[in-house]
């Protein structure tokens, strides 16, 4: 299976593309990316691209799946517009690629909370993604809304940094239906999204498949109780 990530150089991304590395099932992973990644495989292919110009390289769209883990902040991005333009009109754009290119299996990190109709800017952009991925009708795809992303970034987030100091304890807190509210490790989503990749998406039927994983489904996919 060839399989491109997109946000490989990010915290989610980069362990997804790690993982991938080791499963016999993919034959190649390609990584679009706007700096060298450390990661060395021969199965590895790094396409250093140009995001506003994604159309001048689209065969490297030509992929059985496509895991989007691209996302930033609204601090690091500067403004509304910028964030928009990462978070949805990038993602998007690849996706839309990658579809028309005749990828059948989408994964998309998205985030808990997420709708068109939030009031929230953040949640809201993540919303309107998931909408128009919805509409691609890719055969089987799996949206993830995970809650704060526990794990050690190359680039310092002081909200976050403050969120996963205090979030291990106020898990405990979030029982019943709060406990999709619940941090979870980087490494776990990443671990789930490989094996809906290898798992679930090798055996899906003709059916279109539409899967949403909220905490306890990523902690379960991953094997964890």
């Amino acid at each position: 299976m060839k399989v491109m990530v997109l946000g490989a150089t990010g915290l989610t991304g980069g362990m997804v593309v790690e993982k991938l590395l080791e499963q016999a099932e993919i034959s190649t992973v390609i990584a679009p990316v706007r700096r060298p990644m450390v990661v060395e495989n021969p199965k590895l292919e790094q396409r250093f691209m140009d995001f506003d110009a994604m159309e001048e390289q689209a065969d490297a769209f030509q992929v059985d799946a496509f895991i989007c883990c691209l996302g930033t902040t609204l601090k690091k991005a500067g403004s509304k517009e910028v964030f928009r333009k990462v978070d949805h009109d990038y993602s998007l754009r690849a996706a839309q690629l990658a579809r028309n290119a005749g990828a059948r299996v989408m994964i998309l990190m998205s985030a808990i909370g997420a709708s068109s109709s939030s009031p929230v800017f953040y949640n809201r952009v993540k919303g309107e993604l998931e909408d128009k991925v919805r509409a691609m009708e890719f055969p089987y795809l799996v949206i993830y809304h995970p809650s704060l992303l526990l794990g050690d970034r190359s680039e310092e987030r002081t909200a976050e940094s403050l969120g996963m100091a205090v979030m291990p304890v106020a898990n405990h807190a979030l029982i019943g239906p709060l406990r999709k509210y619940r941090a979870i490790e980087a490494e776990a989503v990443a671990e789930a999204m490989v094996h809906d990749l290898v798992s679930c998406a090798v055996s899906a039927g003709p059916e279109k498949t539409v899967k949403v994983r909220e905490y306890d489904d990523i902690r379960r996919l991953r094997g964890l109780q």
